[in-house]
């Protein structure tokens, strides 16, 4: 079975963590929770984010403001499930004693976000409708 699949599992079913390995020390755990919960305060300002875009600018036009709402949005919804995905992960190579996962998911989410922020900038500086 995949990784992946395993892992997937393991979402809904985090006590089966407790099977694989040693139990490490308790703070190690704690800070990888604190980390989840800081990707799940991210997510939740990239959807905030998505639909203050959407409500609070009704003069964009309607392609920029659906194009910038929904890469806002998807940004979030991908950083929440990142989130689950990486704290599962991380407490699965803790218990085996095993190096801590890497991933490129907070690269592509800066890149995301740099984008959208460059794209307001451009319509602040240009005005509103093209």
């Amino acid at each position: 079975m995949s990784n992946f699949v395993q892992s997937l599992r393991l979402w809904f079913a985090p006590e089966r963590i407790r099977e694989e390995g040693d139990t490490p020390d308790y703070r190690f755990s704690l800070a990888n929770e604190r980390t989840f919960l800081a990707w799940l305060r991210t997510a939740l300002a990239l959807i905030g984010g998505g639909f203050a875009v959407d409500q609070f600018l009704p003069d964009l036009r309607w392609g920029w403001r659906i194009g910038l709402a929904l890469a806002l949005l998807a940004a979030g919804v991908l950083c929440s499930l990142r989130a689950l995905n990486h704290w599962v992960r991380c407490e699965r190579a803790m218990r085996r004693g095993e190096d801590l996962p890497t991933s490129r998911f907070p690269t592509l989410l800066s890149l995301a976000v740099a984008v959208v922020a460059l794209a307001m900038v451009v319509i602040v500086l240009f005005g509103w409708e093209g």
